[in-house]
């Protein structure tokens, strides 16, 4: 199979999609690897160490998505690299369909197929999801941290207090990945810190694994209502596997907060769970409404471009491995895995959540004779 690791043209966007290692595993495994020029280096990745591994370096994404069976990339297609994918084309990158219909749409019209990181799942788990979940949760606490200094508008309070000095109130609405990882880096900067979570064995666990500066709280419209008016910092790390987030902090909420407080809604690429936040980027990442700082970048993890590409490819090399071994069809077959990460085949929707949430036609796996095992 010919594979193409296109440059992201996603604005602040450092990841690749493969490292040296992978294309060496493929082409030992009989694969031709092409990559973009330039590609690696915002991850401090050189044309030099690809072409030791054995890819060859093409000069533009035109030529990758003209001679690529399998595109592998970190971030969503953007509008102009749309007409670039051709019809049958594997495409194998983070997708978040839920949170954007022209996306959605755009993608059915290339006839190619949709393999999307955030539903690829293994007994239960997200497994490609959770190297950038453990990223953002991380960021989304040092990224808090730096806005509520007053000069980024905050409230001028430090995270975690000094002797003598109250410490900041952390609030994670969400206890998965990104909560689990903001929280641990909240407490461990000494912030008081509550997460909110709908699920009771999972706060139960949460209780065994926490500092005793974390609180946990079952998660309803009141309990959410009274810690957003208390929160210095208030993270938003709610996942619905392959659905768009729900809307659990609203307007009327946000207006409770005191003036500097910050809001950091990690569940942005799905559509985000703060009514008053939207995507940003990370040359212009935040916004104030009602005198409360909003952090919404959408591709949080970019920032750190070597620390998560090399997260992101530890997960997803071995699925590229198996759909370039077996091709698309019989890895669908043979792992429920990749079939799960399964969106669009050939222009139909066979991601049940994305089909619900544009109210398209949705069309099982079983339905596709070529897909039938």
């Amino acid at each position: 199979m010919i594979i193409g690791i296109p440059k992201e043209i996603k604005e602040s966007e450092f990841r690749v999609g493969m490292v040296p290692s992978g294309v060496d595993a493929l082409t030992r495994a009989g694969h031709k690897v092409f990559v973009e020029k330039n590609a690696g280096l915002g991850s401090g990745i050189t044309d030099a160490e690809y072409r030791k591994a054995g890819a060859v370096i093409k000069d533009s994404n035109k030529e990758i998505y003209k001679i690529a069976d399998l595109i592998v990339k970190v971030k969503e297609p953007l509008p102009k690299e749309l007409p670039l994918i051709r019809e049958g084309q594997i495409v194998f990158t983070y997708f978040h369909f839920a949170a954007d219909e022209k996306l959605t749409k755009g993608f059915l019209k290339t006839k190619a197929i949709a393999v999307a990181y955030e539903t690829v799942e293994e007994n239960g788990l997200l497994p490609l999801l959770t190297p950038m979940s453990e990223i953002a949760g991380r960021m989304s606490v040092q990224e808090g941290a730096k806005y509520l200094e007053k000069p980024m508008m905050g409230r001028g309070v430090l995270l975690g207090g000094v002797p003598g000095v109250a410490p900041c109130e952390v609030v994670v609405i969400g206890g998965g990945v990104v909560g689990t990882n903001a929280a641990k880096v909240a407490a461990g900067l000494g912030a008081k810190v509550t997460i909110l979570d709908v699920d009771l064995n999972r706060l139960r666990y949460l209780d065994d694994i926490m500092p005793k500066n974390v609180t946990l709280l079952m998660s309803n419209r009141y309990t959410i209502r009274e810690q957003v008016r208390k929160a210095d910092l208030l993270i938003g790390a709610v996942l619905v596997k392959g659905a768009k987030a729900p809307v659990l902090v609203t307007k009327e909420m946000i207006k409770t907060m005191k003036p500097g407080s910050v809001v950091v809604d990690v569940a942005i690429d799905q559509g985000g769970c703060i009514e008053t936040s939207r995507p940003t980027t990370h040359s212009n990442p935040t916004f104030i409404y009602n005198g409360v700082v909003h952090y919404g970048v959408t591709n949080m993890p970019g920032a750190v471009g070597r620390t998560s590409t090399f997260a992101l490819t530890n997960a997803t090399f071995p699925y590229v491995l198996k759909i370039a071994n077996h091709g698309i069809v019989e890895a669908v077959k043979l792992f429920p895995s990749i079939a799960k990460g399964l969106n669009i085949y050939r222009g139909k929707v066979t991601y049940k959540a994305v089909a619900d949430t544009f109210d398209l036609e949705y069309t099982p796996l079983d339905n596709i004779e070529e897909l039938k095992n």
